[in-house]
């Protein structure tokens, strides 16, 4: 029976009042292989994906289209949806038949995938891209080959890179354009110059007509390609060049709105998040890339992990030197699970750094990898050229937590430019805000010193134990204010005083790194089993079982904390460490993704 005539769009279906539908959702979960509870090492948590999507507690992230969760929840093959399977049939079809040489190994990788096709028609409930995703891996695992297309890749990006050293570009890119712009100010003309650029490369990288030549010669080194210019320029190109030049200047207001996300506060540099296009459109989105960065935005390019047919992946550049002279300069990030202070160091080193989403597939959040996450949270701005993106990020209702822009060509070969806010209840903590406020609390120390009164740091449980975070709160700022009304000539500083909301982990520890690194603190105090009975007592309550025996060695913070503690130790000898001893702590040793509590305790209760 289907489920849809209960559900009015995506955004209704919530968890924990259907029992039906609830057991529908882990259903459709597992069946493609993206419920975190069964496999958290190939599926982000749920609080992974809050840093990239908007959801409540209760609400359910289905990771297609909303027309594609319509058709699943008919529980039906309709026509649609058979039509989006048969297309994925057809692509990995012609991959056997074109690269696989040996007939009964053809025939057994068909047969193979023709059973995986057979068995999500029949149970109408797969995501056709996961589908296709399956048989890409049984193709791979059969054939022994890990990347089938990449002289297709390399021939593509060959030829998009011989277009770019043509009279015919140049032409297009540096042509004044044929509306003279008023100049209102230099600042307004520098503006009008930069979007006039960015929209011409935006078009270039839709027209695939360009590096879609079946007849183009290779070559080993960048070196040779003087030799291909004119053999390219020879060539016919779909569209013609009074085409693409007739294109690239024509109207597109729609473009405009870019002004609003790039240029807003024109002195304040953005960090980007691009999501490119296949091979070939590659080498225009890396142009596009440079422009921003010429304008003073540093940009993070996101490829793929592994073969997904055209996509490029972050290793391709070693095969092909075209795309490696490209990237030369670029910073390759190949950590997956890279933490945030890493991150934010490398952005901050490098104007263009490399990522790996982490997938073999479109864009699926659910696979994306940590660093590709904290990417998506550390930036301003999402920009996304193709139509597999498109679908992900604009065809959904579903809100994001930054800003999103996307281009594409359709099938009628129309340009389509898109921009999408974040979901305005997101809170983005910026990296300036988490510095502003550490420069505040370093300056309140520094003051504090020179009246000479003792800074004391103290460091408590707060977020380690699960769903005790509201009662470890009451029971630190009791102790706190306890121990500042008996101490004088002392400043305290109590870290759940200067928390914000949309702040996670994360963001705590990259903040009061940057405290605790100051040199300002005379006395760090851990939290010991005796302060947290005590302000049970003084709060005139009875103590938890949960809280039997816990102190700050119990803490994932804690432990981070320790060890800033005793290496600032060694450089200002007279900090005394107070509380439990050093060597007990060293349990906890990193935090579950966007939670407040250690890794291991999510894996020991799963």
């Amino acid at each position: 029976m289907s489920l849809r005539k209960h559900i009015a769009s995506p955004q209704e279906i919530r968890l924990g009042h259907d029992p039906r539908l609830d057991a529908w959702i882990l259903h459709f979960l597992t069946e493609n292989n993206l419920d975190h509870a069964t496999s958290p090492d190939k599926n982000a948590s749920p609080e992974q994906i809050r840093f990239m999507v908007d959801l409540d507690e209760d609400q359910f992230f289905p990771a297609c289209t909303d027309s594609m969760l319509d058709f699943l929840l008919k529980q039906e093959i309709a026509p649609e949806l058979r039509t989006e399977y048969t297309k994925h049939w057809e692509s990995i079809f012609r991959l056997i038949r074109d690269q696989i040489a040996d007939p009964y190994l053809r025939r057994k990788i068909t047969a193979l995938c023709r059973y995986k096709f057979r068995s999500a028609l029949h149970s109408s409930i797969i995501i056709p891209s996961r589908l296709l995703k399956w048989m890409l891996t049984i193709y791979m695992s059969y054939s022994g080959l890990d990347d089938p297309l990449r002289d297709r890749k390399r021939r593509a990006n060959a030829r998009a890179y011989a277009f770019t050293q043509t009279a015919l570009y140049r032409q297009i890119t540096s042509a004044c354009p044929k509306e003279l712009i008023a100049c209102t100010s230099m600042e307004q003309l520098r503006e009008d110059l930069d979007l006039l650029e960015l929209k011409r490369l935006v078009r270039l990288a839709t027209i695939c007509g360009i590096w879609e030549a079946k007849e183009f010669r290779l070559h080993k080194t960048v070196a040779e390609w003087s030799d291909v210019i004119p053999v390219w320029e020879s060539k016919e190109i779909q569209p013609d060049a009074q085409a693409v030049v007739a294109e690239i200047d024509g109207p597109w207001p729609e473009f405009e709105e870019l002004r609003n996300y790039l240029f807003q506060k024109r002195h304040d540099a953005l960090k980007i998040l691009y999501l490119p296009g296949e091979s070939g459109a590659l080498i225009f989105d890396i142009l596009i890339v440079r422009s921003l960065i010429r304008q003073g935005h540093r940009v993070i390019l996101a490829l793929r992990e592994g073969f997904d047919f055209m996509m490029p992946t972050i290793w391709d550049q070693d095969n092909d030197p075209v795309l490696a002279e490209c990237l030369d300069g670029a910073y390759f990030l190949t950590d997956n699970q890279v933490s945030k202070n890493e991150l934010l160091k490398r952005i901050r080193e490098n104007q263009l750094l490399v990522i790996s989403d982490g997938t073999r597939e479109r864009l699926n959040l659910y696979r994306t990898s940590l660093t590709f996450a904290r990417a998506w949270k550390e930036s301003h701005l999402i920009m996304a050229n193709g139509a597999s993106n498109y679908r992900r990020l604009i065809a959904v209702n579903q809100g994001f937590t930054r800003d999103i822009v996307s281009f594409h060509r359709t099938d009628q070969k129309d340009v389509v430019f898109f921009c999408k806010p974040r979901s305005e209840r997101i809170r983005h903590v910026t990296e300036r805000e988490l510095l502003l406020m550490a420069e505040k609390l370093i300056e309140s120390m520094r003051t504090a010193r020179a009246e000479g009164k003792t800074v004391i740091f103290y460091s408590a449980i707060i977020g380690s134990i699960p769903g005790q975070t509201k009662v470890a709160i009451s029971i630190l700022n009791t102790f706190v204010s306890y121990l500042r009304s008996r101490l004088e000539q002392c400043l305290i500083i109590n870290p759940a005083e200067h928390f914000k909301p949309g702040m996670d982990g994360d963001d705590l520890m990259y903040m009061w790194e940057k405290v605790q690194r100051s040199g300002f603190i005379d006395v760090w105090r851990f939290q010991t089993v005796e302060d947290i009975e005590r302000s049970f007592e003084l709060l005139g309550q009875k103590m938890p079982a949960v809280w039997n025996g816990k102190d700050a060695t119990y803490s994932t913070g804690c432990t981070k904390e320790m060890t800033i503690a005793l290496d600032m130790q060694k450089k200002h000898s007279e900090l005394q460490i107070i509380g439990p001893d050093p060597a007990k702590f060293f349990r906890r040793r990193e935090y579950g993704v966007g939670k407040y509590f250690d890794i291991s305790l999510e894996r020991n209760w799963r």
